[in-house]
């Protein structure tokens, strides 16, 4: 695990190189540099390069002419940094695979990894390309139709923008605003939940959508109230982080139980979550080693480990998948 100062999936070293992407011919410009490099992904998965003497894992980054034809490709940018890999100034292209490329870009299923199992070991530049790469993948695969006409669209601004191929209009990413909130109460215990969704005896922090016209501040005292029956004070930012899976950007907060509420009136709504404890520091670290906790690519672990004051124990069972 690499520690850092911000979220996981927040860490980048990249230049997007945001008005290359207005260049028609860029496709043919790209491939006939001598410097850009392309990272493979298949699935959601990005190749991963051969560890040398158990170095840390980087990306995999191929020459244009290595690969074959792909799905997709998406301009990510520039490297502004020099690691040994490839120089500061590369330019480099994801392109997504079917099942039979991938198998000849690399059959070793072992070097193609997920997000979630990567971001944590990577460094600054290689987890913020591969945050970049799935939501952009997964915004393609979202939207081969327009959502107003119902017509094909065609990729334009080198995977920045698809096309209605009927009404001639213009389609861009899109991110889905959700807050994320640490509740505390006065003894300084922390409020965790466990999701319906999930498997039993799983916790994290409570999280929730932004609803339309509302303010991040009051998402974040309506989803606590909806889902904990409790109501907060002290809404403060921490920080926020992509979460490409499909298409969320989590903004953290933190948030105390008012004065007036006490820390047993918190109780699950019993449809998204249908289990709520609040823990000590000591608790969370070795007195419940049967939970599971958010994995190491989530802004939910970076900050319970803020709050906790360093990294929980490592015996924990930390969920990664």
């Amino acid at each position: 695990m690499r520690e850092t100062t911000a979220p996981p999936l927040a860490r980048a070293a990249i230049d997007r190189d945001g008005e290359a992407r207005a260049d028609d011919d860029f496709a043919e410009h790209f491939d006939a540099d001598p410097r850009a490099r392309v990272i493979a992904m298949h699935r959601g998965r990005v190749l991963l390069a051969e560890r040398v003497d158990g170095s840390d894992p980087v990306l995999d980054f191929r020459r244009p002419g290595e690969l074959p034809e792909p799905q997709l490709r998406c301009y990510l940018g520039r490297t502004v940094t020099d690691d040994g890999t490839v120089p500061a100034g590369t330019p480099v292209e994801v392109r997504v695979f079917d099942a039979d490329a991938a198998s000849r870009v690399e059959p070793e299923q072992a070097r193609w990894a997920s997000l979630r199992a990567a971001a944590p070991v990577l460094g600054d530049r290689d987890a913020g390309l591969f945050t970049e790469a799935v939501a952009l993948a997964n915004w393609h695969e979202s939207s081969p139709f327009c959502p107003r006409c119902g017509s094909t669209t065609t990729v334009i601004q080198a995977g920045w923008a698809r096309r209605c191929d009927r009404e001639d209009t213009l389609l861009f990413p899109r991110t889905d605003p959700a807050v994320i909130v640490l509740v505390t109460d006065d003894e300084d215990r922390v409020l965790l939940g466990s999701n319906a969704l999930w498997e039993q005896n799983r916790f994290s922090l409570l999280a929730g959508f932004v609803e339309p016209g509302e303010s991040l501040e009051a998402a974040v005292v309506r989803e606590i109230g909806e889902e904990a029956g409790l109501v907060v004070d002290r809404v403060e930012y921490a920080a926020s982080q992509p979460w490409p899976l499909p298409a969320s950007l989590m903004i953290g907060f933190t948030a105390r139980a008012a004065a007036n509420a006490a820390a047993a009136d918190a109780r699950p709504d019993g449809v998204e979550i249908l289990e709520l404890r609040w823990f000590t520091r000591e608790e969370l670290s070795g007195a419940n080693p049967d939970i599971g906790l958010p994995g190491g690519s989530s802004i939910a672990r970076w900050m319970l480990e803020r709050w906790y004051g360093g990294p929980v124990d490592e015996g924990m069972p930390w969920i990664t998948s």
